[in-house]
This record gives C-alpha cells, sequence and structure tokens, in this order.
C-alpha cells in the first residue's frame, strides 16, 4: 500500500486523519499517539509481515540500548555495540548475497546463501536509528519516553522513502501540544503538495518509466539517440519519483500537524556537483557530513586527507543505495566531480563566495565560467553518471556508454518510444486509423519528446516547497489542483512502485 495507491487515498488517509483528530480533539493525546503509531505499524506490514517484526525488532534493540545508558555508563561501548548492531542488520538484508558473489569472483569459491527478501524502506530507519544512537552516547540526545521514540522511528510519512530525519526534529513537534490542533490553511498546504507530488510520479515519473525500462534492459541494441533520449527520460524519471515521494510525504505530514526536513531543493539548477549535493537528498548528505565525514576528520587535516573523506563518502553514498560495483562507480563519479569542485580550478561567476573561497590546491579560481554553462556542464555530468545508477551490472554501463560517444544509427527510437504507452494515445491513433493513415510511430516519438519537455519546464519552475509557502486558495488554485488531481487519481491503474523502496 503506497501513497499512489487507491486503499491509500481512499481508506487508509481518511480513516487515519479523523481518527488522530478526534482524538486530539478530546485532549487524547496519549492515545492518539498510539493509534499514529498502530497505523504506521499496519502501513508497514501491508508490504509484508516479516518486514515488520525486523523493524519492531530493531527498535527493541536500540531503545534497550538507550535505556542500558541510563544505568550503566558506557558510551563508548554502547555507541560501538550500536552501530555494529545496526550496521550488520542492513550488511545481512542488503549486501550479504553482494559480498558473497565478490568473494565467490575472488577465490574461485562456491558459497551460496539462501536469498533473501530485503524489508522496505531498512536503510532509512536503520540510519535514523543510528543518528539516534551516537547522538545518545554522545550526550546530545536524552533518553526519550518510549512511544516517543517508537514514534519517531515508524512515523509512516517518512518510514519507506525518507526523508531521514533526525530524532530531535520530529520529536519536539510530536511534545508540542498546539500542532495537535487541526489548521485549515495548514491542512489545505499539506493537500496541495500531496497532490502536487502524486501527479509528479503518476503523470510524469511512470509515463517516463516504460521508456527507461525498455531502453535500459534492450541497451545493446540501441543507437545513440535513442541512448540520449533514454538518459534523459531516466533522469527526470528519477527526480520526479523521488521528489514526488517527498511532496506527498511531506503533505500527509502537514495534514497530521507535523512538517519534515526538506530532502530536495531544484537540484537541477545546480551549477556545480557540489551544490547538487546540496539540493539532492539532502537529509542522506547531512547524516554522511555528520556521522562519517567530520568523524573523519573532514577538512581539518590537511588537502589530501579531505580528498579521501570526500570520496569515501561518496563511495559509502553509492552503497547506501544499492549492494552493486555500478552504484560504487557512480558515487565514485559524483565523489570525483566534488573533488574537482574543490580543487577551484574552475568557478562558477556568479557564485556570491567565489572570490572569498579558499579552494584545496589555489585561492582564487583559474577560470571563472557563467552560471548557465555551469548548470548545463552539472546536469551533463549528472546524466551521465545516472548510467552507471541505472544500469543492470557494469557491462551493461559500457555498452551505453559505447553508444552514447561513438555513434550508431539506426537503432530502437520507434520501438522505445512506443513504451509510452498511455490512454491518451488511444484517441489520436484511433482518429488517424479512422482516417486511413498511421502515424502510430510518429505518435510515440511525439509523446515522448513532450514529456522529456514538460519535466525539463518543471525543473526550472519553482519547486513544491515554494509553491505550498506562498499558494493562495482562490478558485483558479483550486480548480486547477482538482484538475490535477482528477486526471492522477485516473492514472493511478498503472502506476509502478517508487524507485527509492529497493534502497
Amino acid at each position: 500500500m503506497g501513497f499512489n495507491s487507491f486503499t491509500f487515498i481512499l481508506v487508509f488517509l481518511p480513516i487515519l486523519l479523523l481518527g488522530w483528530y478526534a482524538l486530539n480533539r478530546f485532549e487524547k493525546h496519549t492515545v492518539a499517539d498510539i493509534f499514529l503509531i498502530l497505523m504506521s505499524l499496519y502501513f508497514y506490514y501491508s508490504f509484508g509481515a516479516m518486514f515488520l517484526v525486523i523493524l519492531l525488532v530493531s527498535i527493541a534493540v536500540n531503545y534497550g540500548l538507550s535505556m542500558l545508558l541510563e544505568h550503566w555508563h558506557q558510551p563508548k561501548l554502547i555507541k560501538i555495540v550500536g552501530v555494529l548492531f545496526n550496521l550488520a542488520l542492513l550488511f545481512y538484508f542488503k549486501y550479504l548475497g553482494f559480498f558473497i558473489d565478490n568473494v565467490n569472483a575472488l577465490t574461485g569459491a562456491a558459497l551460496t546463501a539462501k536469498e533473501i527478501l530485503m524489508p522496505i524502506g531498512i536503510s532509512f530507519f536503520t540510519f535514523g536509528q543510528i543518528s539516534f544512537i551516537v547522538d545518545r552516547a554522545n550526550g546530545e540526545a536524552p533518553h526519550y519516553p518510549f512511544l516517543k521514540y517508537v514514534m519517531y522511528t515508524v512515523y509512516f510519512p517518512k518510514l519507506i522513502q525518507g526523508p531521514i530525519a533526525f530524532h530531535k526534529e520530529m520529536i519536539d513537534q510530536f511534545n508540542d501540544a498546539s500542532l495537535r490542533k487541526y489548521d485549515s490553511d495548514r491542512f489545505a498546504k499539506g493537500l496541495m503538495s500531496f497532490i502536487i507530488g502524486l501527479s509528479k510520479k503518476v503523470i510524469l515519473a511512470d509515463t517516463l518509466a516504460g521508456a527507461v525500462n525498455y531502453g535500459f534492459k534492450y541497451t545493446y541494441y540501441l543507437d545513440t539517440l535513442t541512448v540520449i533520449v533514454v538518459m534523459l527520460a531516466y533522469t527526470f524519471q528519477i527526480y520526479l519519483d523521488f521528489s514526488g515521494y517527498c511532496d506527498m510525504a511531506n503533505g500527509v505530514s502537514m495534514m497530521l500537524g507535523y512538517e519534515l526536513p526538506v530532502n530536495f531543493n531544484s537540484p537541477y539548477k545546480a551549477s556545480s556537483a557540489k551544490e547538487l549535493w546540496q539540493r539532492w537528498h539532502m537529509t542522506l548528505s547531512r547524516f554522511f557530513i555528520k556521522y562519517v565525514y567530520i568523524p573523519l576528520g573532514g577538512s581539518r587535516k590537511g588537502k589530501l586527507r579531505t580528498v579521501i573523506n570526500v570520496l569515501i563518502v561518496f563511495v559509502l553514498s553509492g552503497l547506501w543505495h544499492g549492494a552493486g560495483w555500478t552504484y560504487i562507480c557512480w558515487g565514485l563519479m559524483q565523489g570525483l566531480l566534488v573533488v574537482w569542485d574543490d580543487i577551484g580550478i574552475v568557478a562558477v561567476r556568479s557564485d556570491d563566495d567565489g572570490k572569498k573561497k579558499k579552494y584545496l590546491l589555489r585561492e582564487k579560481p583559474l577560470i571563472t565560467i557563467p552560471r548557465a554553462l555551469g548548470n548545463a556542464l552539472t546536469f551533463f555530468m549528472f546524466v551521465v553518471s545516472l548510467v552507471f545508477f541505472r544500469s543492470q551490472d557494469l557491462a551493461y554501463a559500457m555498452g551505453m556508454f559505447r553508444r552514447l560517444f561513438f555513434w550508431t544509427y539506426p537503432g530502437f527510437l520507434y520501438r522505445t518510444a512506443a513504451n509510452l504507452e498511455i490512454a491518451e494515445n488511444y484517441v489520436f491513433r484511433q482518429l488517424f486509423s479512422q482516417l486511413g493513415m498511421q502515424f502510430d510511430n510518429q505518435i510515440y516519438l511525439v509523446t515522448i519528446i513532450i514529456y522529456i519537455a514538460i519535466s525539463a519546464f518543471v525543473m526550472t519552475r519553482k519547486n513544491t516547497q515554494e509553491i505550498v509557502k506562498k499558494a493562495e486558495f482562490n478558485k483558479k488554485t483550486v480548480l486547477g489542483l482538482a484538475v490535477l488531481f482528477v486526471w492522477s487519481f485516473i492514472s493511478l491503474s498503472n502506476v509502478s512502485t517508487f524507485i527509492y523502496f529497493q534502497f
């Protein structure tokens, strides 16, 4: 039961909101918390009963370690045990198969492991609990009441696909009684955010997914032009899919009275790789900065160490996204691009602090370029890096690169575009058929071009946070949202799972 399902929209969400506000209206705050926890657990249970068991075990162990700190003051030991437990849980369910495959490849052994089904969202709730146990051992977090800690961990809007919210920023809100009161403006803005996110997912991302899935499945048959189209389609699909989920998650949370941390801030407007990672998956970036980069020494231990620390963080970020060499290569490529920015050979002219900033090798940049050029180069390099991210393995990735940089023609452009089969196309195909004309291929090609163009246009406009913040709910806005919701709702029958569910 995802956010983009009939069950969630027509049954789960109305029951949740009615129960939550009714209980809080009569100041039954503890009962309301238990109700929200149970609804969140049911939401997670809908993906698999065993997943719920694993989540509950994780909560029990981490809370038990926090409780142990109250009676046995050994913070360093408890921090080590807590981090190792969480990483071991993540390793077993997410990385064991990858590890065994590589051991077999290196040693010629024939080790086997039974197929392990990875719990949805394990990377998100595990990192959230690591942040808590580390802060708890460092004296930066109290021993929260059990219900508040469970509520923070299982809070369903962030549970399966983030953002990675820190304990304090959520539990402080849970403790604020004023946020439990129904606020029509906040509720309306939450609903608006949910509708915008839903439309990103089901109207744009899921439509582009058809061509993307086909292109990356039949990589070896593609020509250069088709590769370019597929890469662009995936670049927009992954953003619209993930940011769409975050918009929906924050929308649902706002309807409940709470705000999740911002995870995206128009990343495709970035003019450097470093700026992109200050805008893309922001809560993951801050987690690695606080719990990996700074403990490794950050930029305090010399230039070489700074470079190594940056690369470590990005390789780990790649691994966090998936157990495969393609993800490691993607992370390493992003890390190298960030290091290139830090070196100071090239800087964006419009960067306000460009003259004040000290680079790794230079006091001032050697070359300055217009921001528009920085935007184009950053976007291009990110598009190229996503070939690693999406390909089945390194062989497929190399095949995609060969077809991108060494011109081939003809190929599968029409066949690839035909996978954007949408209901709207049926009307045009029937119309031309009645007129005795067959323009199916041309219709498909125009469709994929239009969807890529619309996606690119959306990327250049205000993001959802900016739109919602300044929203005025006049007749025009309400009508636009109604049309968008109805269109999205009709499209729900064709939806796919969210990309980041697998992480």
